[in-house]
């Protein structure tokens, strides 16, 4: 399927898609509650068959914070950027784990680095960091008394 042809198809499941142009692959821009049920049809949808999530993190634009999910299909070998854009002081979305296995660690990961809270993860908890540790590292206002870092 062609960049042109999954834009088409993503835009007859829902018209409030946005869509940005100029990168290698298609990037779709979701409202949050439309997350779910998009991942949803991506991966159980033959014609669509994104069975594999290879990337999922979070980008902090100071004003807000923007989810990021990196999908390919290995039957069609087309690939699709979703990306969600998250309150900054109350970052919050579904889970993807229960739809794509990789998501488990991935949004972990995202949860400690950014403080993204995902609804209904199987375990949501710190990886690395202890769980007195105060802060998001990955957040372009985090500072770092000890190492005195500060974006």
């Amino acid at each position: 399927m062609t960049k042109e042809e999954l834009k088409n198809t993503l835009t007859t499941i829902n018209n409030q898609f946005t869509f940005e142009d100029g990168g290698e692959w298609l990037n779709v821009l979701v409202p949050y509650n439309a997350l779910k049920s998009l991942a949803t049809h991506l991966f159980a949808e033959p014609v669509f068959n994104f069975n594999y999530l290879f990337c999922l993190t979070c980008v902090d634009w100071r004003t807000h914070l923007t989810m990021v999910y990196h999908l390919t299909s290995l039957q069609w070998q087309h690939n699709l950027v979703v990306k969600v854009i998250l309150n900054r002081d109350k970052p919050e979305v579904d889970t993807l784990s229960d739809i794509w296995k990789t998501a488990e660690f991935l949004e972990r990961e995202v949860f400690e680095l950014f403080g993204v809270h995902f609804h209904h993860h199987p375990d949501l908890r710190r990886l690395i960091l202890t769980d007195d540790f105060k802060g998001w590292p990955l957040r372009k206002d985090f500072e770092d008394p000890v190492n005195m870092i500060k974006l």
